[in-house]
């Protein structure tokens, strides 16, 4: 059901406005439900009406003695100049004197319940009417004493029941109606005798309150309450009271007419007061795109107003903080990286341009004829073998930082132990040390897994760095390695001239050099520091750099290990 509504709301026409879409959308539930709510108060009305009317008409039926009906019933049917000439039969012995005695009491103002009452012996209002009006007797033969009472045409006196309502009785297969007793304005429906032997056969002595709707001959709708009755020597009958729906109905179409009324003034007030609520709901919405309007990619700072009152908007409003802050943080490495690679292809061709020149130069001085004197060949020969091993270094450099920047860097790890790696490397180290000062505090049996080829390049371009930054008499490198709880921490201290504060934060970025002279004249490229960083994060490890001017400098790689 609930998909099938909001099929139907999808292909209903809607605004394009947001407060609006929420309010047409509102105002159609909102109509719906009035909807359903006046079909109820129908339906249930029209039930409680109908039982409410079914108990009365059974407590009016049951009010009446049972013979009463059999009386009824069984009543002869006389000439109506007998009935009007013999006075009331069945117990004043009348003559036609008494009509004009009953006429003149009739016409007495003093007598009580006759004032006003019409004369049909003068050819009054009950002239020609199945009923008229006798001054004396109750008209059962019982010798009553009342002034007065109406009388039917055949001596009985009326049943004085509402116009609408007809009593009718259903005895031994045949079906009476008293219409001419209860002045009914119209005769009583009849149903299928059938029905009226299952009603036999289920006597309804007592009050219950249902009732059955019967179409009458003429169209009309009746409802109908239904009572057995019996005697002592007499056959079982039906009595059935029924009244024209016409009016309960009327009734009900007024009160739903009154339904629909308050309903169109309910929606009407909606639609004048829930726009305005809207929009005042929808501000902060407003706000929200107020703000991105003035987004760019210059004015990523620029964030949406949060805590307006509306969790739901103050959610989404914190949502689109996050993406414009991690959007900012993107543009900002997009930009770094850019700015990174212009100065990286720079600092390459520069590093490039040196030894192509120097062997363009030697080539030169060899054409004009130096390739003659053997000792000045030779002198060329060797520059150029120098500067060709430079670019080739250089070039192997940046192909080792090309793959170690992809997204799964190729390394051959293995299980080894630390200790003995920078054991193994000793004497290469002393010997690129020279005559400076080396020392080691190593401790033994920290494993983990590791490339060894790029551990020991790592070692190695620390090592290197060091040398390069100390005095080659007074300078002195030191190597620790030590465990600190899941990790190895792998030093190389000197005490060379230090960094200044400034170039802290770029030792690790690529062809960048804190002193160009001095690695110039070592054959420094400015690559060294960023592969070991490189290779340190692609083993999930970490460097870092402490060192002030003067003071020397502590390179410091935290590696994971192995557990015991």
């Amino acid at each position: 059901m609930t998909a099938r509504i909001s099929r139907l709301l999808r292909k209903l026409p809607m605004p394009r406005s947001l407060s609006k879409q929420l309010l047409a959308i509102s105002l159609i539930i909102l109509s719906v439900l009035l909807l359903l709510i006046g079909v109820l108060q129908v339906v249930l009305m029209r039930n409680f009406m109908f039982g409410n009317r079914a108990e009365v008409m059974e407590t009016q039926l049951r009010s009446i003695p049972r013979d009463f009906y059999y009386d009824l019933a069984n009543f002869p049917r006389s000439s109506a100049a007998e009935n009007t000439t013999a006075g009331d039969g069945a117990g004043t012995g009348g003559s036609p004197a008494a009509s004009g005695n009953q006429a003149a009491e009739a016409s007495n103002p003093g007598d009580a319940g006759t004032e006003g009452m019409p004369d049909d012996s003068k050819g009054g209002i009950s002239a020609g009417l199945p009923w008229s009006w006798k001054p004396g007797g109750d008209g059962y033969g019982d010798g009553g004493q009342l002034p007065g009472s109406w009388r039917t045409q055949e001596g009985r006196r009326p049943l004085l029941l509402d116009a609408h309502t007809t009593i009718a009785i259903y005895r031994n297969g045949s079906f009476k109606d008293l219409q001419a007793d209860t002045l009914s304005d119209s005769p009583a429906p009849q149903l299928p005798d059938e029905e009226y032997e299952a009603l036999l056969k289920r006597p309804t002595d007592k009050a219950t309150g249902s009732y059955q709707l019967i179409r009458a001959a003429d169209g009309s709708e009746h409802l109908a309450v239904f009572m057995t009755a019996s005697r002592p020597g007499e056959a079982r009958m039906v009595v059935q009271m029924s009244v024209d729906t016409g009016p309960l109905t009327d009734v009900i179409m007024r009160q739903l007419l009154i339904f629909v009324a308050l309903a169109v003034a309910a929606l009407l007030a909606g639609l004048f007061l829930y726009l305005p609520a809207l929009r005042k709901t929808l501000v902060p919405l407003s706000n929200m795109g107020e703000a991105a309007q003035s987004i760019d990619a210059g004015n990523l700072d620029v964030r949406f107003p949060v805590d307006q009152g509306q969790s739901e908007i103050d959610k989404l409003s914190r949502s689109f903080n996050g993406m414009l802050e991690r959007l900012e943080i993107s543009f900002q490495n997009e930009l770094e990286a850019k700015e990174q690679m212009r100065r990286f292809v720079a600092d390459a061709s520069h590093e490039l341009r040196t030894p192509l020149t120097s062997i363009h130069g030697f080539l030169e001085v060899l054409l004009r004829g130096a390739a003659d004197n053997r000792d000045q060949l030779y002198s060329a020969l060797n520059s150029m073998h120098g500067e060709s091993k430079r670019i080739n270094k250089l070039v192997e450099d940046l192909l080792l930082l090309a793959r170690l920047d992809g997204a799964a860097p190729q390394l051959r790890l293995r299980e080894l132990l630390l200790g003995e790696v920078i054991d193994e490397m000793q004497p290469q180290l002393k010997m690129l040390a020279g005559s400076r000062t080396v020392s080691f505090d190593i401790s033994y049996g920290i494993r983990g897994q590791y490339d060894p080829d790029k551990l020991k390049q790592v070692i190695l371009n620390l090592f290197h760095n060091a040398v390069q930054h100390t005095n080659p008499d007074t300078g002195s490198i030191h190597v620790a390695l030590h465990a600190r709880d899941a990790w190895a921490e792998l030093s190389v201290r000197d005490n060379g001239s230090g960094i200044p504060e400034d170039h802290l934060p770029h030792v690790f970025e690529r062809f960048y050099r804190s002193d160009s002279s001095r690695t110039r004249k070592y054959g420094g490229s400015g690559l060294g520091l960023s592969i070991t960083k490189s290779i340190v994060e692609a083993h999930e490890g970490d460097i870092r750099v402490e060192s002030r001017p003067g003071k020397g400098a502590v390179f410091t790689v935290t590696l994971p290990i192995l557990p015991d």
